[in-house]
């Protein structure tokens, strides 16, 4: 069997894909793109992948090809229609990263919402030590208890921020993006009801045809002044334009991302322009990389290859 990682990069340096050499002949790119993708996958059993598009352009030649891996949930790279009719089968990650980005919703919170930057530059910059009291109250921040905070997508992320919200004291309500997740522990609301009543907006849901574009400049403008939208789902569930009109008009109090509608960010993107990390912070596509998540990732792949080796299904996708 011949095993193809097509983009070694996306997992890091420091994780250990030594296994996987006992399963077959292994082949590691760091990167690929597309115009190299068809002919480095033409012999293979098994691709190990993260982002390359699997479709027939990519796959036509690879007439081995019997499992298609992707390290991490979401399956938008792949062309079921085409993998379906090719008896290609398709497996993905699950679970994998929820403590990760549960973490790093509330680093993000943090960060702007005590002024964490403005308070580490007043002490780096030796005003601190000109002060003639032992605080500094220029920069106001608030607690969260007490505070409503709005979960847009209950999933299984969105279920792990509810309850450490709730350990600070939150109200929490949520807005399901399918309709129909329905949690006895919670209020459900509409979106609009949502915006308005959250001191904190957190987005923890895929992208599809309903959440692309979900926050837009109608949403943000009935949002509370002080508010902060934490994206922690797909970029293109707010649009970027509207956001950075918001943020540089004060209609919200800031925001925290670690999704973009392009990643890597593209230079003209708009939200470039707001440089003051009191009002948004944004963290490259990093919540779902902790070293413990990356290692259960590698892990949960190779149990992939394993069980589809025994004729068992494990993580499989169809559509």
């Amino acid at each position: 069997m011949k095993i193809i990682f097509m983009e070694t990069d996306t997992l890091g340096l420091d994780v250990d894909l030594s296994p996987f050499d006992g399963l077959g002949e292994v082949v590691k790119y760091p990167a690929s793109n597309l115009s190299e993708a068809p002919k480095r996958i033409e012999d293979a059993d098994v691709i190990i992948v993260n982002k390359i598009p699997m479709n027939e352009k990519t796959l036509k030649n690879a007439e081995k090809l019997k499992l298609i891996c992707i390290t991490g949930t979401g399956t938008n790279i792949v062309d079921f229609e085409y993998t379906n009719n090719r008896n290609i089968t398709v497996t993905n990650v699950k679970g994998y990263s929820t403590q990760s980005v549960v973490q790093h919703t509330f680093a993000l919170l943090f960060y702007v919402y005590e002024k964490l930057s403005y308070y580490d530059q007043f002490v780096k910059s030796g005003n601190y030590i000109k002060s003639d009291i032992f605080s500094h109250f220029e920069v106001t921040f608030h607690e969260l208890a007490g505070k409503t905070w709005g979960i847009i997508g209950l999933g299984e992320i969105g279920r792990g921020v509810a309850k450490v919200a709730e350990a600070f004291g939150c109200k929490v309500i949520y807005y399901s993006t399918s309709g129909k997740n329905n949690h006895p522990s919670y209020e459900r609301v509409s979106l609009e009801q949502l915006l308005q009543q959250s001191d904190v907006v957190s987005i923890h849901a895929p992208l599809n045809s309903v959440t692309r574009n979900l926050i837009g400049e109608e949403e943000l403008r009935i949002m509370r002044k002080n508010a902060v939208l934490l994206n922690l789902g797909r970029g293109p569930i707010i649009n970027e334009q509207a956001l950075t009109k918001a943020l540089k008009e004060n209609w919200i109090g800031a925001a925290g991302l670690d999704v973009l509608s392009r990643e890597p960010m593209s230079p003209d993107n708009p939200l470039y322009e707001i440089q003051d990390s009191t009002r948004l912070i944004i963290t490259p596509h990093i919540a779902w990389a902790t070293v413990e998540a990356r290692k259960r990732v590698v892990e949960e792949v190779y149990q992939n290859i394993i069980a589809f080796q025994n004729g068992e299904e494990r993580n499989v996708v169809r559509e």
